[in-house]
């Protein structure tokens, strides 16, 4: 029995170590994204990359470190459902580019996580501006198909993708017709025809017979989405294809599909409600650029948030490589219009979150989430607001980019020598 005790007592100290790293977060309005709803005063509480309690009386243990909120803003980070960070360093650059393969002969099997470079520059400006958890989306290339996308955080450290092959994305727009054939009766042709031979994998590629839109290799990438394992994320804009949308997830009831863009969502934002389908949404795409978003608007992202709708903000009317960094501005610009900021706020955090199927552990602040915490020196979506203090996974980040390197090094520049190369 001593022996029995005595084994017990190593294994419970191995499991659980001595010393905890204990932060705590205090002397801030609080916005939890919970019922708990906004804790004036309050105090998050980490350890050991996790949240332990959130309130307005919390004791300090000993031996924490304290981060003195100063009476301003403590949030969940910032979540942006839509970017192409990690993928893209120069935007006319083709050789910095990794987000698509127009000549490459596959689709559904293409995965982001093999091009994502963590060491990306606009990483780090991006999480300067509050945004701790990103999806990195691939574009198209030779198909409408355009492969799987991951989930990565800010951090910039060589594991910062940490689910990989979270989603299918594939095109169905104005743009996603031409590359399918010329029209998107192609395009619908084309993804029916892929489903297919996705839903019947691998019996329809015996004996070396492939498949009526797409080979045996992108078949087998493509079944996750068919039965509803991760979603399908649908590219487009014009509301007459969105409602075609809702009679695809009709017919196909176990596949989870997502509009991305959806400038002309708030027509049907009724039918969207209804059929259960979120939305990947920028609140400041308000100007026909194409006959797809004739009806754009800055009210759209309140109606559809009046409609019951799922909504997610992205910032694709500004950039998806190098202005993510904005999320939170566009965010602003919804308020603006019309949708509350209680709405606003989630659309940045904890929905982005929920749609990928991880709003257990990210976008609110609460016990048991990791500790993804922000703290700003006012409200977040406040244009001239700013972020004092970014926690990813409770571990406290720089805010230092490489702008910032070059403001400090030119800021106050003295020549105290003769010649350029004395330095």
């Amino acid at each position: 029995m001593k022996k029995l005790l005595t084994s017990l007592a190593l294994a419970a100290a191995v499991i659980a170590p001595a010393s905890a790293q204990t932060l705590v977060i205090n002397n801030g309005r609080v916005v939890t994204n919970t019922n708990a709803g906004v804790i004036q005063n309050g105090a998050v509480v980490v350890r050991d990359g996790a949240i332990v309690e959130v309130g307005s009386d919390v004791a300090i243990p000993d031996g924490a470190e304290v981060i003195d909120a100063e009476g301003g803003w403590i949030t969940p980070g910032l979540f942006h459902p839509q970017t192409q960070l990690g993928l893209i360093e120069v935007g006319a650059e083709s050789s910095t580019h990794d987000d698509s393969a127009e000549d490459s002969s596959f689709t559904a099997a293409i995965d982001v996580a093999d091009g994502f470079n963590p060491s990306g520059t606009h990483i780090d400006s991006t999480r300067l501006e509050g945004v701790t958890r990103f999806a990195v989306h691939p574009t198209t290339g030779s198909a409408i198909l355009a492969g799987r996308g991951a989930l990565a955080d800010a951090t910039g450290e060589p594991d910062s993708l940490f689910a990989s092959r979270q989603f299918m994305l594939v095109d169905m727009s104005q743009s996603g017709g031409r590359t399918a054939g010329g029209s998107r009766t192609a395009a619908w042709t084309f993804l029916r025809a892929a489903i297919e031979d996705a839903r019947f994998y691998p019996g329809r590629f015996m004996s070396h017979h492939e498949g009526d839109a797409i080979d045996r290799y992108d078949a087998a990438a493509l079944v996750s989405a068919v039965r509803g394992e991760i979603p399908l994320i649908m590219l487009m804009d014009r509301a007459a294809d969105i409602r075609r949308a809702i009679a695809f997830a009709d017919q196909y009831p176990a596949i989870r599909v997502i509009i991305a863009g959806g400038a002309e969502a708030h027509l049907v934002a009724d039918d969207l409600a209804d059929a259960g389908i979120p939305v990947i949404y920028d609140p400041m795409r308000n100007l026909p650029d194409s006959f797809d978003t004739l009806a754009s608007t800055n009210e759209g992202a309140s109606i559809l948030h009046e409609a019951g709708v799922q909504v997610a903000y992205t910032t694709l009317g500004s950039d998806l490589y190098f202005n993510p960094r904005l999320l939170a501005q566009h965010a602003g610009i919804a308020v603006a219009h019309g949708a509350d900021w209680d709405d606003a706020f989630r659309a940045v955090t904890l929905t982005p979150a929920e749609i990928y199927g991880v709003g257990d552990r990210f976008g609110a602040l609460a016990t048991g989430y990791t500790a993804d915490v922000v703290v700003w020196d006012g409200d977040p979506l406040e244009v001239m607001s700013a972020p004092t203090s970014v926690i990813i996974g409770g571990e406290l980040q720089s805010l230092e980019t490489r702008q910032t390197r070059l403001r400090d090094r030119y800021a106050d520049v003295t020549d105290e020598h003769q010649y350029a190369y004395e330095h």
